[in-house]
């Protein structure tokens, strides 16, 4: 998935990114609220962590922007304040959760799953579409109950399918949910991994249909 990290901690930002990136996710990071703020303007993530105390626009303002214009994109607020009128505050200003620092890496994980979930729709962390099975919290994928190997990105791009069934995706689409501002790969990118996606999909009742001139769509072979 994209995530748009804000945070104006040095350490704690890089830690922030190199933990999502290790986990196969396009993840972009600022340092000040007017970044953030111009950033989302012009680009649509999947969840955005955001610390309150910036740089320049301050988090609550970055948060108040991005509801005025309609978006919904997912918002974990990272904050230091612990005050039960605070925390009432930054709900009611749209966030859609939040963490009290310092926090453990693994809460984190669990809370932006959530917000995932919760803002595709879905019940749990396991997807099952045929007889495939997807476990975001295991980032495990099962066919008939046997495991499959996937790499990272494999793994990331199933989930992608998953999440978005029943709609093509475009070469672009998947571009953008898989990949930060730092990477700069080329569309056959996605077709070498949907390559490779479709080989090790082959025992499943799921396929990834090519549409020419559109992208690419998941759909099952037994449906």
């Amino acid at each position: 998935m994209r995530l748009l990290i804000v945070e104006d901690d040095e350490i704690l930002g890089e830690a922030l990114h190199r933990h999502a990136t290790k986990q196969g996710h396009g993840v972009d990071l600022v340092t000040t609220g007017d970044s953030a703020n111009d950033i989302l303007k012009h680009t649509a993530y999947d969840l955005v962590v955001l610390d309150l105390n910036l740089p320049g626009l301050s988090g609550d303002r970055v948060l108040q922007n991005l509801r005025s214009r309609k978006t919904n994109t997912p918002v974990l607020i990272l904050t230091a304040r612990d005050q039960i009128y605070d925390r009432i505050q930054l709900l009611d200003l749209g966030a859609d959760d939040y963490l009290t620092k310092p926090f453990d890496f693994g809460e984190l994980e669990a809370r932006s799953r959530a917000l995932l979930r919760r803002s595709q729709g879905q019940a749990n962390n396991t997807i099952t579409y045929g007889n495939l099975i997807l476990d975001r919290s295991a980032c495990t994928v099962t066919i008939d109950q046997q495991p499959i190997d996937l790499k990272q990105r494999e793994f990331r791009l199933l989930e992608i399918f998953l999440s978005h069934l029943g709609r093509v995706l475009s070469k672009e689409e998947l571009l953008d949910h898989l990949y930060c501002f730092d990477d700069s790969p080329s569309p056959n990118a996605i077709e070498t991994y949907v390559a490779r996606l479709r080989k090790k999909l082959q025992t499943s009742t799921v396929e990834i249909r090519t549409l020419r001139g559109l992208g690419y769509l998941l759909d099952r072979e037994d449906g």
